[in-house]
């Protein structure tokens, strides 16, 4: 199927590992050329050096850290210096930490709604106005399933990606009309660097292996293993293609059935 991405300019945040990464592969193997953020330079130009060889990509490396409305001013103004646009906006963000309410200060909250929800937010802003005017624009938030059911001890998660979900539904229908769509991906369990580190502090806590963690959230997936990330990196190109221009203001998770809701 050629999802109609050949030459399109694709930013994508928090690509230098994990599911950013997948996806910035698989758009990249599609034909776009890339603008990659993320905090780490060193690991970032590696991330941007292997997917340049792999696909014959322009990749544009900017270090970058989405907290930072500035930073995201600065990112955005490299991609249209580099390329002359945005076409694809693909927002993504390490989570927020785990825990319960009573866990977490203020400060906690303030960081993780700038990590979030903020920077999702500000990036729309900066691309938007070039999409509107090209009529052609695809904006995809890498979210979470806690947004349908939510997972035990990710208050923060749970709440701020929520918000998210809100935003982005919103503004879906707001800019439909200049031929922009926005959309939502729901990682499920997958095998990613922040996975390991989650399953670690939960069996840390319980005193039991990090295998046997695996184990528990294994058994609660109606596929009994967790995702890959070409997997999700896989649905994740179609959403921003040509062939999805009339799938706009949707939510859909990538996770082997662990939501059991009817939608």
């Amino acid at each position: 199927m050629d999802l109609g991405l050949k030459d399109r300019v694709a930013l994508v945040a928090a690509a230098s590992q994990g599911l950013g990464r997948a996806v910035a592969e698989e758009l990249a193997a599609e034909g776009a050329s890339l603008v990659l953020c993320a905090r780490n330079p060193a690991t970032l130009a590696e991330t941007a050096a292997a997917i340049a060889d792999a696909t014959g990509a322009h990749v544009l490396a900017v270090p970058c850290d989405v907290t930072d409305m500035e930073q995201i001013g600065r990112l955005v103004q490299s991609a249209d210096e580099r390329f002359g646009r945005v076409d694809i906006l693909v927002t993504n963000a390490g989570g927020p930490p785990a825990g319960q309410f009573d866990q977490l200060s203020r400060e906690q909250w303030e960081q993780a709604t700038r990590l979030t929800l903020f920077s999702a937010i500000e990036l729309a802003r900066q691309v938007l106005p070039g999409m509107k005017e090209r009529r052609w624009g695809r904006i995809l938030n890498i979210t979470s399933i806690a947004v349908k059911q939510p997972v035990e001890n990710l208050m923060l998660s749970n709440s701020l990606r929520a918000g998210l979900t809100g935003f982005a539904r919103t503004l879906a229908n707001e800019v439909a009309a200049y031929g922009v769509t926005v959309n939502n991906i729901l990682p499920g369990y997958t095998r990613t660097e922040r996975l390991e580190d989650l399953a670690q502090m939960m069996a840390d806590k319980q005193g039991i292996s990090p295998v046997e963690f695996r184990a528990k959230w294994e058994q609660e997936i109606p596929m009994r293993r967790l995702g890959e990330p070409r997997e999700f990196a896989a649905l994740a190109a179609f959403l921003v293609s040509d062939r999805a221009s009339y799938i706009t203001g949707t939510s859909i998770q990538v996770d082997g059935g662990w939501i059991r809701s009817l939608l």
